[in-house]
């Protein structure tokens, strides 16, 4: 796609782009390293050497990216450290920035693969995979030029603690921009269920197979797409149901599917409603599928449970915009952030910031200067008044 980007973990564009932020990160005034995960961290330290805030986001990307999903995140933490640094202030505890590497999936079927390494909450199992070219996660690791890495030490990015978690994202939706506010405080992250589907058929000659006596997987896949639909729309909303992926086989015009393989993505605002859709999705699909007689198997892949924000962070975040007058909402997120597997560590919270006709994963993500300002300002704050409850 014109203009997009593809920032896959430990691609040459991962790599490149980590030796860019390691630069910032030293003229922002801090020490610089890669952990075993191939996250990059820059450390500002504090007037004690206890546990340090995180402020954090992701380094890569979907296909056919735009700008600002995961490095504005990143950005924005070096840009507070750097505030402080031309201030000469230190606060009671250390701050790191976290460039973690793959939150998004988009290499490795593993999303937020690098966070969960930290939080230590990694599946040993999820090491064991490979990108579409059929490289290995340990051969990708240890082909990277800057650092020794390795599947078998992955595990070693384990965090031994840490006084919370910030992050700051773009809001990938158009609420802010309905309600007019330039950045909104997360109250929580939605529940996900990712799934893989297949649907076997009979595959046969597109002119000599009668309608009746087909079994066209493709078409009871359709049938199944519109139903999972359908069903998310009756559950209101904050429930969303995606297929994004679709594999067609054999995949030649004039020969009736034989199989099909797909995605779906379960969203909701709680555990409880998020698992009521999937299951009358599931039973849908079992209806479908012996109706028009074909096999179907489903496969999990990723059960992310709701993730609350704090409520006194959340406070404290809401508070820092009311302290300088930047207008405020606040709201829920549907999209899933590497806060949301932070959370197993501590406190966190998520400032969101007003993104263009809540275009995102889009060459034509994009963000007002303005609004990021009022973001960096919000942030720094924070930080201050986060300085002031600990000293009290």
């Amino acid at each position: 796609m014109a203009d997009g980007l593809f920032r896959s973990y430990l691609s040459p564009a991962y790599v490149a782009a980590q030796g860019q932020l390691s630069a910032w990160m030293e003229q922002a005034g801090m020490s610089v390293r890669i952990d075993a995960a191939g996250n990059m961290i820059g450390r500002y330290e504090g007037q004690e050497a206890g546990p340090p805030l995180v402020i954090a986001s992701h380094l890569d990307s979907v296909r056919d990216a735009g700008r600002y999903d995961g490095p504005l995140g990143i950005m924005l933490g070096i840009e507070c450290v750097d505030d402080l640094r031309e201030r000469q202030v230190r606060l009671p505890f250390p701050i790191e920035v976290y460039a973690f590497g793959d939150e998004e999936g988009s290499r490795f079927p593993a999303a937020m693969l690098t966070s969960r390494a930290v939080a230590g909450s990694l599946d040993p199992a999820m090491l064991a995979i490979e990108d579409a070219a059929g490289v290995s996660l340990d051969a990708a690791l240890k082909a990277y030029p800057l650092g020794e890495l390795s599947s078998d030490r992955f595990a070693d990015a384990r965090s031994s603690g840490i006084l919370g978690y910030l992050e700051a994202h773009i809001e990938q939706g158009p609420a802010l921009e309905a309600m007019n506010l330039p950045v909104g405080v997360v109250t929580g992250i939605a529940a996900q269920l990712r799934y893989k589907f297949t649907v076997l058929g009979r595959a046969g000659h597109a002119g000599t197979n009668s309608m009746r006596l087909r079994r066209d997987a493709l078409a009871a896949t359709a049938a199944m797409l519109t139903a999972a639909e359908t069903i998310a729309f009756t559950h209101g909303d904050g429930v969303v149901a995606t297929v994004g992926q679709l594999d067609v086989r054999p995949g030649a015009p004039n020969v009736v599917p034989g199989e099909v393989r797909f995605t779906l993505d379960v969203r909701a605002p709680t555990n409880d409603r998020r698992d009521a859709v999937a299951q009358e999705i599931m039973s849908a699909f079992a209806d479908l599928a012996r109706t028009r007689d074909v096999a179907l198997s489903r496969e999990a892949l990723q059960d992310l449970p709701a993730s609350p924000c704090d409520p006194d962070w959340t406070d404290l975040l809401a508070g820092a915009a009311l302290d300088l007058a930047v207008p405020c909402g606040r709201l829920n997120s549907g999209a899933g952030h590497d806060a949301m597997i932070m959370a197993a560590l501590g406190r966190t919270a998520m400032l969101f910031i007003r993104c263009e006709g809540g275009v995102s994963h889009n060459p034509a993500e994009q963000v007002r200067s303005d609004d990021v300002e009022n973001a960096r300002q919000v942030m720094i704050r924070f930080i201050e008044k986060l300085g002031d409850e600990v000293r009290g």
